[in-house]
């Protein structure tokens, strides 16, 4: 059945609801790095570079199928709050028809525009048939993908963040055998990671379909409820789709922002690379805040507890703050040392902790943006999040690296405050929009 975020301390629950969301991202995030370190066992640079702009390319795709998915997430969130249940039912079964249709949309047209695709990430020429292979298996298992990301959702939805942490532990276990098998031992390669990926999400996509039918008490699931109803649909599509191009935006504005980087040369390439991994790992936490804050307050509003869901933001902005501050402060003296775990050569050790020790701060900065945006979210305003992020990327993030590489061509240090500064513009956006909400409750 599903579980009730509305009872209970709210910091307690925050915390227990936000924990298996950390633990599935962090899984998800070493589910990338995995293809790169295996196939960099048995496959050169070539293959090395295919899976790298591969998996760069499908990350975007995820994020954004997550991002749309929220919808979902915050329609049967507030559904359970509100204990209603055909809701909750009608939700269910529209988001299966919508996703599905899309799925198959999107694997046809994305495998007809695979070639476009590779050129558009200006893949090395000796790099693009292994590319090509590796997207176009991949794109085939889109489906696979979007139902996987779904039926997550739901169970988000539902109050339940620790089975789609199992489902993501049993596709990264999976995959990293697959991988073993398909480059190490076959000699696939590029198309052997692709492979593995494939399978594996179909596998947890298996596991979690078994894994919802613990929740047929908690919904009545008819095949009526599986045509289009206008206003579920809507809704899916109001709160998911701001927060799907807002993820996009932002992954295009990293890529805009490494090809910034790779102009500067080599050593600064490598540099922001390292740092933006360091940065990802970090981002973890204000990520699992952003996304818990969504279902927990989406419930609370459901079952009429608005102060209680301004009262869950509030802790996520503590607890962002209190963690992005400590790592800001510790990260200063250490910046050298954290790029010398993943490289020896000296000018790409001190570009590096020059670009880190600004961009750093940044982890609590963003963080406190981040929960606004989850709350936001779970009030149907995610435009809200669309907005303010859109502004901070095309006026002041990539505006500002690209000046900070003209005006300041041997220091990263300014390059690194970009983010930073970005996140403070949408600090003060988000602090606005809640207080007028305020003003009219």
């Amino acid at each position: 059945m599903q579980k009730d975020l509305t009872q209970g301390g709210a910091f307690r629950t925050l915390a227990t609801f936000s924990a298996p969301f950390l633990l599935a991202y962090f899984l998800q995030t070493f589910y990338g790095l995995a293809d790169l370190f295996i196939i960099g066992q048995y496959a050169g640079s070539p293959d090395i570079t295919a899976v790298a702009v591969g998996s760069q390319v499908m990350h975007m795709l995820t994020v954004m199928i997550v991002g749309l998915a929220m919808g979902t997430t915050v329609m049967i969130s507030r559904a359970v709050g509100g204990k209603d249940y055909n809701t909750i039912g009608r939700a269910i079964g529209n988001s299966v028809t919508l996703f599905g249709g899309l799925s198959l949309l999107a694997a046809m047209l994305l495998y007809l525009f695979v070639d476009q695709i590779v050129g558009a990430m200006f893949t090395p020429p000796e790099s693009v048939a292994q590319t090509r292979s590796y997207l176009a298996i991949c794109f085939m298992g889109v489906p696979f993908i979007v139902a996987y990301n779904v039926i997550c959702s739901i169970f988000r939805g539902l109050g339940d963040s620790k089975s789609p942490m199992y489902f993501v532990a049993v596709a990264c276990g999976l995959n990293v055998v697959l991988d073993y098998v398909f480059i190490g031992e076959m000699g696939l390669k590029a198309e052997g990671a692709a492979y593995a990926t494939v399978i594996a999400q179909f596998v947890s996509l298996l596991f979690s379909a078994l894994f919802i039918r613990r929740y047929k008490e908690s919904f009545h699931m008819e095949r009526k409820l599986l045509r289009p109803h206008s206003p579920s649909v809507k809704e899916i599509v109001r709160v998911g789709l701001p927060i799907s191009l807002q993820d996009g935006f932002i992954q295009i504005s990293f890529i805009v922002i490494t090809v910034i980087a790779n102009r500067r040369g080599v050593e600064v390439a490598a540099a922001v690379g390292i740092v933006e991994k360091i940065i990802c790992i970090l981002f973890l936490v204000p990520s699992s805040m952003l996304s818990a804050i969504s279902a927990i307050s989406a419930q609370n509003i459901g079952a009429g507890k608005p102060e209680r869901a301004r009262l869950t933001m509030r802790y996520g902005i503590y607890v962002c703050l209190a963690y992005g501050g400590f790592f800001a402060l510790l990260l200063q003296p250490l910046s050298d040392a954290s790029i010398s775990l993943f490289t020896t050569e000296t000018a790409v050790i001190l570009f590096g902790g020059q670009y880190l020790r600004a961009y750093v701060v940044d982890t609590a900065l963003a963080g406190v943006h981040f929960c606004f945006s989850g709350y936001f979210c779970a009030c149907g305003l995610s435009i809200v999040s669309f907005i303010h992020n859109s502004l901070s990327i095309v006026l002041l993030r990539i505006p500002g690296s690209y000046l900070a590489s003209v005006w300041y061509p041997d220091h990263l240090t300014p390059m690194g405050m970009a983010a930073p500064i970005g996140s403070m513009f949408s600090i003060v956006v988000c602090v606005g929009v809640y207080v007028w909400m305020r003003r009219r409750c």
